[in-house]
């Protein structure tokens, strides 16, 4: 009898490895750990060979069946069975698919193909997996290196490893050859997003920005400094998102870095540049859309080319810097009696930084927020207080 996909499903491991038969040489594998893989035997001449076909659930039962298909067909016309000596390309766009795709955030996956597209898959994408060798990945890793782009060599590294690893995990690939690579790539520093926190000239940056002549790029950098968000949230923000009733800005967990809902208390000042910007940009769905009017928010290189266009240079400042900027001073703020003024907790949920404890991550995305709502609406009226005394002073 042929095998059904809820029996495949529920099929309960053994105290031994047991197979289960589909018919014409294909079965399912079920080993003792609970782990099932697909296989195929058959025969070549005299001699009767075996291929796996994947692991389930990753490989179904139909996919398992077009295989064995195919895998006939090229028996039948003399042809050298090799479908399960898959690509580079094809295990690595299966990968992000399967297994990126479901928690990895756009932006990051947008990372992930660029550096698959323009350093990995011209260079390996067309070799079989038992082809790839570890000297065939330095040689790339190596060529990357020589351009100077030290970290761009070990992200590619990494990348080409967690190929490797899926593709141990789905039964069709035996090692990574990247193990072998450690410690023979240089090594890169890691460098801080540059930023500034000296108070006058925070100040002046924000004197800056005021003076910043174009609309809505100006009020992206205000938005920006105001609520210190990681840039991809605030090009990605959408009008819908704000909840001017309760002044918050709630971002979907999709959007977010550590894939949980972020809730952003705004500031009476932010609300005020939030006001004057839907004057320009509120009949669109972004708050900051792009330029060139093709449906997409602001390009990545907006806020850093007008950073750029006022005086400061990649040294100086950043877009990512806005939160630095932020942590500093809320981290250094005390009262007289030289105790915090605010508490590292309230600080780190509004950074959105990575929860440690598991239990905790779910549940504390509205965590200290009356103490939040304090913190930011103290953190623009610095802001202010900075600028105007800039103003002063000049």
């Amino acid at each position: 009898m042929r095998l059904t996909d809820i029996k495949v499903k529920q099929e309960k491991p053994r105290e031994k490895t047991f197979m289960l038969s589909d018919g014409r040489g294909l079965a399912l594998e079920v080993r003792s750990n609970g782990k099932k893989y697909w296989v195929v035997r058959y025969y070549e001449g005299n001699r009767e060979r075996r291929k796996s076909l994947g692991v389930y659930p990753t490989v179904t039962l139909k996919e398992a069946r077009a295989k064995n298909d195919e895998l006939r067909k090229a028996l039948e016309t003399g042809k050298p069975i090799g479908f399960d000596r898959e690509t580079f390309a094809t295990v690595a766009a299966e990968w992000i698919e399967k297994r990126m795709r479901p928690k990895a955030t756009e932006g990051y996956l947008r990372t992930i193909r660029l550096r698959l597209d323009r350093w990995i898959l011209p260079a390996i994408g067309h070799m079989k997996l038992d082809e790839l060798t570890s000297g065939a990945i330095l040689q790339l890793c190596r060529k990357i290196e020589a351009k100077g782009i030290i970290e761009t060599a070990a992200r590619v590294k990494i990348i080409i490893s967690q190929v490797f690893n899926y593709a141990i995990a789905t039964d069709r690939a035996d090692v990574n050859p990247t193990l072998a690579l450690h410690g023979a790539l240089q090594s890169h520093q890691v460098k801080h997003h540059s930023t500034i926190t000296e108070p006058g000239k925070v100040g002046l940056l924000m004197r800056h920005i005021d003076e910043y002549p174009f609309e809505v790029v100006r009020y992206a950098l205000k938005f920006s400094a105001l609520v210190f968000c990681r840039p991809g949230e605030i090009r990605a923000a959408e009008w819908k998102e704000i909840d001017w009733k309760n002044q918050e800005w709630n971002i979907p967990a999709e959007k977010m870095k550590m894939k949980r809902p972020h809730i952003v208390p705004l500031a009476r000042q932010t609300i005020e540049v939030l006001e004057t910007l839907r004057e320009y940009t509120g009949k669109n769905k972004w708050l900051f859309p792009s330029a060139r009017g093709d449906g997409r928010y602001m390009s990545e290189n907006t806020i850093r080319m007008a950073l750029r266009a006022m005086g400061y240079g990649n040294e100086d400042m950043t877009a990512h810097g806005f939160r630095a900027m932020a942590s500093t001073s809320f981290n250094e703020a005390r009262r007289p009696d030289g105790s915090r003024l605010w508490s590292e907790q309230a600080i780190e949920r509004q950074l959105a930084h990575a929860e440690r404890n598991k239990v905790m991550r779910a549940y504390n995305h509205a965590e200290y927020l009356p103490e939040r709502r304090e913190l930011m609406q103290w953190y623009a009226d610095w802001l202010d207080d900075l600028k105007l005394s800039v103003a002063v002073a000049s």
